[in-house]
């Protein structure tokens, strides 16, 4: 389905973690087809769009986790309930759940993680039992440890300075009892994040999402594009979800 354009009203938001908020907008969200897809939110006096991952949705509404990391995101943060939102909806290609395992391991970083918890749903849904995995710069960071486990996923936690969890990162966890013997992974999170799973899980199969800057977020204006196995792809149209066998580092 092709993206759709939208207005969207904000029925809450509130602080997760440091610097890190959720909004949840009601609006419509038929164009939303696969966990792991993003929408593109135009801001007042700003020219780009801003790229934010979609953590959640359902029939009327959708949940939307993002951090403050300039100045886009931090006038987002001052919205209040009953503004409104221009997004486009229905961006990239998202996870397949039906690719993944009946063990698989749920890897993400930081604001990688939010549209994990849409995917642990569809793999629910789907009689799968899904693993997380969770990395975070430290204790201030945390944030949805405890929806996975309502969920009823086994969750580690790691952090960079050891304020909470394991000391270290996502691939620190990965012999941890209630993860280890995972079929395959899906993850989400910085590049190198990313890299080491790879790296880490050489026989296991897996779908890695990619955070990429974008200008149109459509594949129109080719600024997301990257080198894979089988020809150039676009991040924002073609991703941001690779498989393993297709990436190049």
């Amino acid at each position: 389905m092709a993206a759709k354009q939208g207005v969207y009203t904000i029925l809450y938001q509130q602080q997760l973690a440091r610097d890190v908020w959720v909004m949840k907008l009601c609006g419509d969200t038929s164009a939303l087809t696969a966990p792991g897809q993003f929408v593109n939110i135009l801001l007042e006096g700003k020219y780009l769009r801003r790229p934010i991952s979609v953590c959640d949705w359902d029939q009327n509404t959708l949940t939307l986790i993002y951090k403050v990391v300039g100045v886009g995101t931090r006038q987002m943060s001052t919205m209040a309930p009953g503004g409104e939102l221009d997004l486009l909806t229905g961006l990239g290609n998202g996870f397949d759940p039906d690719k993944a395992g009946n063990r698989p391991l749920l890897a993400g970083g930081g604001v990688g993680v939010p549209p994990l918890y849409g995917l642990a749903k569809a793999l629910i849904a789907r009689g799968k039992t899904p693993v997380v995995a969770l990395g975070f710069a430290s204790a201030a960071d945390v944030f949805y440890e405890e929806e996975f486990r309502a969920l009823g996923c086994a969750v580690e936690v790691a952090t960079v300075d050891g304020s909470y969890g394991t000391r270290g990162f996502v691939t620190h966890l990965l012999d941890k009892p209630g993860i280890a013997g995972f079929d395959s992974y899906c993850a989400c999170g910085p590049i190198p994040m990313l890299h080491a799973l790879y790296d880490a899980c050489p026989e296991v199969s897996g779908q890695l999402s990619f955070e990429e800057r974008m200008g149109c977020g459509f594949g129109a204006c080719m600024g997301c594009s990257c080198k894979t196995k089988y020809g150039n792809k676009r991040i924002c149209k073609d991703g941001p979800v690779l498989e393993k066998e297709e990436i190049i580092w």
